[in-house]
């Protein structure tokens, strides 16, 4: 005898049918309308300008035009909780940097979790830190430092863009590879800690390349060590942390697109398609070597990967050091 089906279950069923059915529409559709990017830092900075470069182009091959919108605060956070709650249609997409996987690390109470409520698009660039002293100082190389370090613990202090920046956490990082006892000096961003390095009121900073380039072309400041796997193409003279005896050191951050989780993949696979192609036009290439990042692209999988392996990377800095939660 033949059980009959629940109703429930039947109109349940027949609910997630039609739901697959409008998803499968609204892909094969995609894009029918504009396109909105949200980040979550100043107009005009290296988030906004990578987002506008990337996107002019992406738009040409989907013939649609994108909309980048600044929702600044709490270190990008807020624009990536809006992402998470947007509809997963791939019309709100978030241009992501390296603070997303320091948001998962840092705070205890997100609205939303750094991987799981994302669909990752693909990667565009990388960025690495330097290490920067005074030109006229007695700071040679990080070596030195370092051992200057050791000697007098908690006494040599690096002034980074403010408490759980990516900055302040690779500070943290050395220190713990090391073996030495940095002392942490927080900045309200990257100029003022610039400035403080310049007025002599301490001996290194951690700073994005854009950050010191000026000052170091005006021979008022000296980078001793560039914070990525090999040494950056802007200054390919400075050595890597690695290279001066920090075996396996690596700290960058990055940029990359992401949607909201449940964006139907052939969307996902679309944008990343879009992405890439982007990424091969010398014009986009330019730009974003321009702003001192290594253009890299990736699969939706591989970013996957690589932002909870960086969450992962950070929450270990964090307990290691200590660093209250916010």
């Amino acid at each position: 005898m033949t059980k009959k089906v629940p109703n429930f279950l039947l109109k349940t069923l027949s609910a997630l049918f039609l739901i697959s059915i409008a998803m499968l529409s609204n892909a094969q559709n995609y894009p029918d309308h504009s396109i909105r990017i949200l980040q979550g830092f100043a107009p005009g900075g290296n988030a906004d300008s990578i987002a506008r470069a990337v996107s002019d182009e992406m738009g040409k091959g989907l013939s649609q035009t994108f909309i980048v919108d600044a929702q600044t605060g709490a270190g990008g956070t807020i624009a990536a909780n809006s992402v998470s709650r947007a509809k997963p249609d791939g019309y709100t997409l978030l241009l992501a940097t390296g603070g997303h996987a320091v948001a998962g690390a840092l705070y205890n109470n997100l609205a939303y979790k750094t991987v799981q409520d994302f669909d990752m698009i693909g990667t565009i660039t990388y960025f690495p830190f330097l290490i920067v002293v005074k030109n006229d100082g007695k700071i040679q190389n990080l070596s030195s430092l370092l051992l200057d370090a050791k000697s007098i613990p908690d006494k040599l202090s690096y002034g980074s863009a403010g408490i759980g920046s990516t900055h302040h956490l690779a500070g943290e990082l050395l220190s713990s590879m090391s073996k030495t006892q940095l002392l942490h000096i927080p900045y309200k961003g990257d100029a003022a800690s610039v400035v403080a390095l310049l007025s002599g009121d301490i001996p290194m900073i951690i700073a994005p390349p854009t950050a010191v380039m000026a000052n170091i072309k005006a021979g008022k400041l000296r980078a001793i060590a560039t914070t990525g796997p090999q040494r950056w193409q802007g200054l390919p003279d400075v050595p890597t942390v690695t290279e001066q005896g920090i075996t396996g050191y690596d700290v960058r951050s990055w940029a990359g697109l992401m949607a909201p989780a449940g964006t139907p993949r052939p969307i996902i696979d679309r944008l990343n398609s879009e992405l890439q192609k982007a990424l091969l036009v010398p014009a986009v290439r330019s730009k974003l070597e321009d702003m001192g990042g290594e253009v890299k692209g990736s699969t939706p999988d591989e970013m996957k990967v690589m932002v909870s392996n960086q969450t992962q990377k950070w929450i270990q800095v964090v307990n290691d050091a200590k660093i209250p939660k916010q």
